[in-house]
């Protein structure tokens, strides 16, 4: 098991020692040393001056000055990797078309090479992006973590010194004709995009799936329907459950909708929108590089002061999901209601029995997935809240809540899709109807009257209702009571006739 230890929180105080010195006229440094005494370090500059960097981390001066300014939670705040994996991508494709416009072969090859460390996620693996989600809003110190890393590894692949700044220029070179302010929102949409597709789409389309085999399965199964919670007229399992399969269709589809607009990229926009330093075209290459490297119908964005000063897309993705777990709070609900008991309860659904359910009660068994499930939709339903702030609070020419934004987007797609899959397969899936508790409860409901209605009329039907629910009897013998044959009342109540429009 790996483990991530971002300096200099101390996350076991008997293992790393933290002592402050300064180094130079004016930086506060961080010197961690470990117990055997072999910490190493090296001395890089930025504006601020010199400062100390672990000597086998690839980033700077820049990132390590970050390291110190926000030590903010644990290792569970790191910017998230899917953020970090589409820097590397939109970098390798800066340098790229940099290279058509003129920007040194060697150099440009070598920033290329160095970016797929970054895609991979090896470097992020390796503790090589340490930064925190809580950092400055417009993800500043995150681009210039990844322009460091790219920059030192490309140098180290020339034979160059690590930190010396040459031959590859973090700056001039890895962040050519590019912003903070344009190269992050372009990697909240990739990263979003990337796993919006390739994670949340594949698991809640496997759910849906799974959901409408029980549709199918179930269709000739006759049950009672329910509303208010209070019985209600015939319906099959099957079509019940075609509802649930069908909230999961209008899923897919929602995500699909809102898709176009992540595809469209700020690169090229650099500081404020104006493409400042950017040269002629650089945008539209750079976002069809991204395309061919991902397989995803990225673009220039067709106003990037919109692409720069609003996140009203990631607000959108949000509501999407917000919507995704409302829809999948209500299945998990319906599911373990319908299979509450065994004995006392509903108990229409035999659920999957996974583990033992209570550590004082023998034998009994929870609806833990279902639970699982709708704790993951609240949870999505809060970092909606988060979203919907900070989307609100782009000021002027740049919003700068976006590690917030991305960090809750990419946490509410993992939540759901993990959670989808899991439930497909370990409840849905294993599911099975108790027919016998479907066919009591159904034939002993009063609301069969209902198709009584056009024959004896609606307060005629009532009223043998109700008389049958104060007496303890059957709808069949107060029928009967008020005149209506037993011949009739076969013909007229009966559950498999009443299952759609005549």
């Amino acid at each position: 098991m790996l483990l991530f230890v971002r300096q200099p929180v101390m996350f076991q105080p008997c293992q790393i020692l933290i002592s402050f010195r300064r180094v130079g006229t004016s930086s506060l440094m961080l010197q961690c040393k470990k117990p055997n005494g072999n910490g190493k370090f090296r001395v890089e500059r930025d504006t601020f001056g010199d400062l100390e960097v672990p000597a086998d981390k690839l980033y700077g001066a820049q990132t390590m000055r970050s390291v110190l300014n926000f030590p903010v939670g644990s290792i569970g705040e790191r910017m998230p990797k899917p953020v970090i994996q589409a820097m590397g991508i939109l970098k390798k494709a800066c340098a790229e078309v940099n290279k058509d416009f003129g920007m040194d072969a060697k150099i440009a090859d070598a920033v290329s090479s160095a970016c797929d460390g970054v895609i991979s996620g090896e470097y992020y693996v390796k503790g090589h992006f340490p930064l925190v989600i809580w950092q400055t809003g417009s993800g500043t110190q995150t681009n210039m973590n990844a322009n460091e890393v790219i920059s030192n590894a490309a140098i180290k692949a020339m034979g160059g010194e690590l930190g010396s700044k040459k031959p590859v220029h973090p700056n001039d070179h890895v962040n050519k004709s590019q912003s903070s302010n344009d190269t992050f929102p372009a990697a909240l949409h990739i990263s979003v995009a990337l796993e919006l597709n390739n994670r949340l789409l594949p698991a809640i389309s496997t759910l849906r799936d799974s959901l409408m085999c029980k549709s199918l399965d179930f269709k000739d199964i006759i049950k009672i329907g329910r509303t208010h919670l209070m019985d209600a007229v015939p319906m099959t399992l099957g079509q019940e459950f075609s509802g649930y399969a069908q909230q999961l269709t209008n899923a897919v589809a929602r995500i699909d909708a809102c898709l176009p607009r992540v595809y469209e990229l700020a690169l090229g926009g650099t500081a404020v929108g104006t493409g400042l330093n950017a040269p002629k075209g650089f945008a539209e290459k750079v976002s069809a590089r991204i395309a061919e490297l991902t397989s995803l119908p990225f673009v220039t964005a067709p106003n990037f002061f919109e692409a720069l000063a609003a996140r009203d897309t990631m607000v959108e993705v949000h509501g999407v999901l917000n919507t995704i777990a409302v829809s999948l709070m209500k299945i998990a609900n319906d599911i373990r209601f319908l299979g509450s008991g065994p004995r006392c309860g509903l108990g229409e659904l035999k659920l999957p029995e996974n583990e033992p359910g209570s550590s004082i009660m023998p034998g009994k068994v929870n609806p833990t997935q279902c639970e699982s499930l709708t704790m993951i939709c609240a949870q999505v339903m809060g970092n909606q809240v988060a979203v919907t702030v900070g989307g609100a609070n782009g000021h002027f020419e740049l919003n700068v809540f976006k590690p917030l934004i991305v960090s809750n987007v990419l946490r509410s797609i993992r939540l759901l899709a993990d959670g989808s899959v899991n439930f497909s397969k370990n409840c849905v899936k294993g599911i099975e109807p108790n027919r016998e508790r479907i066919s009591k409860i159904m034939n002993e409901s009063l609301m069969l009257v209902t198709a009584l209605n056009p024959h004896i009329g609606y307060d005629k039907s009532a009223k043998i209702a109700k008389t049958a629910h104060e007496n303890g009897t059957t709808l069949k013998e107060e029928a009967i009571k008020a005149g209506i044959t037993e011949e009739q009342f076969k013909e007229w109540v009966d559950p498999k006739k009443m299952l759609g429009p005549k």
